[in-house]
């Protein structure tokens, strides 16, 4: 892929270690409502596209998901079970992003929310000394202060846009299929990271580490 110059990262299962079953089984300790039914990896309610787009507060979110799932215990619980999802940035991983840096632009587009951004955040100021993944790319994209979220076509499009990237000179990599889809909508080379596979190893195989 010699002519590739730009790569963009999703964040979640591709550079974070994320299990959104968790997440689901945390809230399901907290009410009968079988949480599934409104929130998976491959789909979600509107509740929790509005927040991934920024369009609610944190504030307005848990209210509404208190309501949805009938439950009506402390709030730093339904804290705890949201961010359960979230689990470690491996220090391999990091040292792959500088490598890409120093050969490719290189951006983060993520779909998350800002109790997330806190909370992995913090992880990896205590894990790794750094603030923010900020360094690491050239520029960091999260979808609740872009009001958009992938799989929508306009999210991609704006980051090529904003950055004057050419489609056909663009990788991207994540472990959604609706979200690969949607960017190879757009005219970019798009690829699903398999289960279980690592970033680094990933980027071998298609030529570009």
């Amino acid at each position: 892929m010699q002519h590739i110059k730009n790569i963009i990262f999703d964040l979640g299962g591709v550079i974070i270690n994320l299990d959104v079953n968790r997440t689901i089984s945390e809230f399901n300790k907290l009410t009968y409502m079988p949480f599934e039914a409104i929130y998976t990896q491959a789909a979600q309610s509107e509740l929790f596209d509005s927040f991934d787009k920024g369009q609610i507060s944190p504030e307005e979110f848990f209210y509404e998901l208190r309501r949805q799932i009938r439950y009506d215990g402390p709030d730093h619980e339904l804290l705890r079970a949201w961010n359960a999802m979230l689990l470690d940035v491996p220090e391999k991983r990091l040292d792959v992003l500088v490598s890409m840096k120093q050969n490719y632009n290189t951006f983060l587009l993520s779909n998350t929310n800002e109790p997330h951004i806190a909370a992995f955040e913090h992880e990896l100021y205590l894990k790794h000394g750094v603030k923010n993944f900020n360094d690491y790319f050239d520029e960091v994209y999260y979808s609740c202060r872009m009001n958009m979220r992938k799989p929508n076509k306009d999210i991609f499009e704006f980051v090529l846009e904003a950055n004057g990237l050419k489609p056909e000179e663009t990788v991207f990599i994540d472990d959604s299929i609706q979200h690969v889809k949607g960017a190879g909508e757009c005219g970019i080379s798009a690829f699903l990271l398999p289960k279980n596979a690592e970033i680094g190893d990933f980027l071998k195989e298609l030529n570009l580490l």
